[in-house]
């Protein structure tokens, strides 16, 4: 069967599975979006236009993270390509598996700076798993088939394609295929399970580190029931929080620069440290020469290198974390460790009162928290707002927390929600932002009112850039350079201008009034909380100090 280059990329997504494509049409793309008319229009495919290739990149990967598929973005030559750059970083850093699709000038006319020609396999090839530059029609259908391929296998990542417009327009034949079966991962030897469960069992004062790789590889479960039969704590890294209950009593929640005291402490002072689909961050361990020094490491990991990266490990595995837990846990003993939980119990501390204990930022999360319940997926972009809702939302279920972790992109959260969203039909799905993140993405407010979206955006207002102004604050002599944001913003008037329900609020009782207004409304929302300019996140490890050495206070 005949088919243009265009068609035969669009029945090759269908082969893939996909129904959802985000993007942002242009000149060497129009082709392919030629193709997409008839495939939106019978209702195979939805796509949603978004203000910005940034916000579409975004909204594929907020897309993938809660729903576990791969995310496809469109973008057209040029600008349209590099505008998918950050989000395009933003996914390889966080392991999540989009496939981003760019125009490209026709093969002819590559090299010859034509209008708005762009190298971008070469911009994106050190933050891709795989970049595809396509030069034949015959090409196309193995390209989109590997991508996907590629972009679920092993460790997950975001891989692209660069498609010249005259290969659209060119035929070939098309024959319909399976999708790829993901690459297998890593064989684990019998002796590494059986070492892992050695160390384990033998451990007196043992902690489990869990990262981003157990929501990967859907390992939650087992990860419970690790920790529960052996009664080991359990830190995890941001990119973790969810896939181990925060109310159970094994959590110590968060580890690292913004961490749970318990949490530093008892990785501090552990015997051994079962470290698992994690890639120990700098803003997990701190001084790397005195990160857990009494303990041995192993390192359970599907991705080779990120063994001895960072933290040199006494023993490792290479492979899948769920294989491996499915693997161990017949062998681990069932021990109560009661003197190890006693001593963990004992670092807890309650939080350091902040500077507005009327309406900071633990009576906002917890007057949401009310009004909504936990069962919700929630959205960051990056800063204060995101350690506080990491502090103090009790994550219970995984794919629950959208948030830029390795790159720290502001301006992720909106395009993130909206792809969440798309992918979740029937969950709330709400944003925290602060006043910063939000200048960044708040044109996407159209997409979330064009597409229907009932996306309740909460802005966490302070009129600054509060983390940078708390590094100045702390650690620059409080010389606060470029960090107040002018108060010229009417937030309510914004999201109205959108056709979206808006308000500013500056206490519990008018958060609490605002959300049941827009609950009611049933449409996308923004609600700005007032915020003290001077609210910090507590704890804090010095930059480059140890992760047991903690301010609390300034």
């Amino acid at each position: 069967m005949q088919l243009s280059g265009a068609k035969i990329i669009m029945e090759c997504l269908l082969e893939q599975g996909v129904d959802t494509i985000f993007g942002f049409p242009g000149g060497q793309i129009m082709p392919l979006y030629d193709a997409l008319y008839d495939y939106t229009e019978d209702g195979r495919i939805r796509h949603i236009l978004t203000c910005h290739e940034q916000g579409a990149t975004h909204a594929a990967d907020g897309f993938a993270r809660s729903s576990g598929k791969v995310g496809v973005c469109f973008a057209t030559s040029g600008p349209g390509a590099t505008n998918t750059v950050t989000g395009i970083a933003t996914a390889y850093m966080d392991s999540s598996p989009i496939v981003v699709i760019t125009g490209q000038v026709p093969v002819s006319l590559i090299g010859r700076d034509s209008f708005q020609e762009v190298d971008i396999v070469g911009i994106t090839l050190p933050i891709t798993k795989h970049s595809f530059l396509c030069k034949d029609v015959s090409e196309l259908a193995g390209a989109v088939r590997n991508a996907f391929k590629i972009a679920k296998s092993g460790r997950p990542g975001p891989v692209l394609i660069d498609v010249p417009k005259n290969l659209m327009t060119d035929k070939a034949d098309y024959k319909p295929a399976k999708p790829l079966s993901a690459g297998a991962a890593p064989q684990v030897s019998d002796e590494s399970v059986k070492l892992l469960a050695h160390m384990i069992n033998n451990a007196k004062k043992p902690v489990i580190c869990a990262g981003g790789g157990i929501v990967i590889s859907d390992a939650s479960k087992l990860l419970t029931e690790l920790a529960e039969k052996s009664h080991i704590p359990v830190a995890t890294t941001l990119m973790c929080l969810g896939s181990f209950d925060r109310n159970n009593p094994l959590s110590l929640g968060m580890v690292g620069m913004h961490g749970e005291r318990d949490a530093n402490l008892a990785v501090h002072n552990a015997d051994l440290l079962v470290s698992m689909g994690m890639r120990f961050s700098d803003r997990v361990t701190g001084d790397l020469q005195r990160f857990a020094k009494g303990a041995k490491v192993i390192h359970v990991d599907i991705d080779r290198s990120e063994i001895d990266k960072n933290v040199l490990s006494d023993e490792h595995i290479i492979g899948d974390v769920r294989d491996v837990l499915g693997r161990v846990m017949p062998l681990i003993k069932e021990n109560g460790r009661r003197a190890w939980n006693d001593e963990v119990r004992s670092y807890r501390r309650e939080p350091s009162a902040t500077g507005s204990a009327s309406f900071g930022p633990s009576e906002i999360f917890a007057a949401v928290r009310d009004a909504l319940g936990d069962d919700v997926i929630v959205a960051t972009d990056v800063g204060q707002h995101q350690m506080w809702t990491a502090q103090k939302w009790p994550f219970s279920k995984p794919r629950r927390l959208i948030t830029s972790g390795g790159l720290g992109t502001m301006g992720f959260g909106l395009g993130a929600a909206i792809g969440a969203k798309v992918a979740n039909p029937d969950k709330r799905v709400i944003l925290f932002t602060g006043d910063g993140s939000f200048r960044m993405n708040c044109a996407e407010l159209m997409t979330v009112s064009s597409q229907d979206l009932p996306i309740i955006v909460f802005v966490l207002k302070n009129n600054t850039l509060g983390m940078v102004r708390q590094w100045q604050k702390l650690f620059f002599s409080k010389r606060f350079s470029a960090t107040d944001l002018p108060d010229v913003l009417d937030y309510r008037g914004l999201a109205e201008s959108f056709g979206l329900f808006g308000r500013h609020v500056n206490d519990v009782n008018g958060l609490k009034n605002a959300v049941s207004e827009a609950l009611a409304q049933g449409c996308g929302a923004v609600i700005a909380c007032e915020v003290f300019i001077d609210e910090n996140v507590w704890p804090i490890v010095p930059p480059g100090d140890a992760i047991n050495n903690q301010l609390t206070k300034e």
